[in-house]
Parts: structure tokens; sequence; C-alpha cells
């Protein structure tokens, strides 16, 4: 699990805790009345007993301490006892992707909130293998990676859109960076710490690449940074990963430069 940012922090943080996102107002001394599935969680799954501490988060009001004062299995009660960390605003990442079939999808979507994506938007290019997309189970799997890795803020899950259509809709202020495997290889740390400061979109296409005509779109885009991930084929799960853990290496590298 990545460590949470503690920046803000108003008390002393338990990395050990389990953490429960949640859509009720989080605050002090307020109450939280878990329905049946999620008090079947907190009863049968985690285990907390009555008298139990958990975090709690919901996006809006940051992360905080909670006790579990009573109930059972179909229905829990938790009282806030006083926050851990104040809410941060979630880093304006678009990550843009072909999406892919089933498990590694899911594995895709988990890493890519890891890595701190802002928002998921799934785009059917030319080659795009699946032809679904299931954004309830995308955003269970953006919960659950959210709960496990600390962050505040999930990532929004937005709907499909054909390339053309998202592509054209794209923010001229926003950098995208295509990921793009014939781009000379180079340093790429060194174009996206100049890039990294404002809102970017990170592309990373289907199993069988862009098409000519959709390359050539990404290429005439102002404010495209084509960028190559390395010498090898990256599948397209991997090439997530990749892609934005050099996002967040610039970004690190420029605020420590």
């Amino acid at each position: 699990m990545s460590r949470p940012d503690t920046e803000h922090t108003d008390q002393p943080y338990d990395f050990r805790a389990q953490r429960l996102f949640v859509e009720e107002p989080l605050g002090e001394d307020a109450l939280v009345r878990l329905d049946r599935d999620r008090a079947h969680y907190v009863a049968d799954v985690i285990r907390l007993p009555v008298g139990g501490h958990i975090h709690l988060f919901n996006g809006r009001d940051g992360e905080w301490r909670a006790i579990r004062e009573a109930g059972g299995r179909r229905e829990a009660l938790l009282r806030c006892e006083g926050r851990l960390r104040a809410q941060t605003a979630p880093a304006d990442v678009d990550y843009v992707f072909a999406p892919l079939k089933h498990a590694r999808l899911d594995y895709m979507v988990q890493k890519a909130v890891e890595m701190g994506a802002g928002r998921l938007q799934p785009v059917m290019t030319k080659h795009t293998q699946a032809t679904r997309v299931n954004t309830e189970r995308m955003h269970a799997n953006v919960i659950e990676a959210a709960e496990q890795c600390g962050i505040l803020t999930p990532p929004q899950v937005l709907e499909p859109l054909p390339f053309a259509r998202w592509l054209a809709g794209l923010d001229a202020g926003r950098t995208l960076v295509f990921c793009d495997e014939a781009a000379p290889l180079a340093d790429p740390l060194t174009p996206l710490k100049d890039a990294v400061d404002g809102p970017l979109a990170v592309l990373i296409g289907p199993e069988g690449g862009f098409d000519a005509g959709e390359r050539r779109q990404l290429q005439a885009r102002p404010g495209t940074l084509i960028l190559s991930l390395g010498p090898r084929i990256l599948r397209a799960d991997t090439a997530a990963v990749a892609a934005l853990a050099l996002v967040e290496a610039a970004r690190q590298a420029r605020q420590a430069g």
C-alpha cells in the first residue's frame, strides 16, 4: 500500500487500520449507518468488533477515525471521532485508455488508481478489442483500490467515448501525453517535468496500436507530448503503470528541484 499523504494530518496516522469509502457526510460526531452489504463487510469480512476503529473517507470531507458503536450483519453504526487528514484536491490527470477484457481491465483500473489518476476515460479506437465497458465494475474496482492505497478521492469513472469524439472534446489547455511505441527512444522525464504543473491526459492505446489516421490526429494536435516508454513493446496494462509512474516521477523531480 502506498504511503498516505500526512502533510495535513491532525492526528497520528494508523497504517494498520482498515479504510472504508462511504457516501455519507463526515464530521465531528457524525453518524454513518451502514446498509446490509457494508455491515456484512465490516462484521464478517474485516471482523471489526463493536468498539473497534476504522478509517472513513468520502472524497469530500477528508479522512476520519470512526468507532463502531453497534450493529450486526444487517446494519452497523459508525461514529466519527476525529479527523485524520484534511481533504486534498485530486491530481488533474486523466487516464485515457482503450478498454481491455475482464481481469486485465480490472488490473489496469486498480493500478491507475494507485498511481494517482484523477479521472478514468475509456475510448473506443479502431483496434479496441473489448466491445463493451462495464463502468459499474470499473467503479467497484476504483473504490476497492482507493480503500487499499490510502488516497482521499477515488477517481471519477467516465462513460466510454469514440476516439474522435474524445479527442475533439479535449480541452486545448490540457497537455496530452501520447505514449507511442513508434516514438524515438529519449529521456521522457525532462519534457514531462515541464508539463506536470498543468492538467494532463495520459493516453494508452489498444493492444493492436492506433491506426494510421488516429496517429496522425494525435500528432497534429497542439499540446501533444509524444513519449516512448522504452525499447520493448509493453502490454496495455503494463504501459499504464509505466506511463503514470513516469508522470509521478516527473512531478516529484520538479518539486524537489
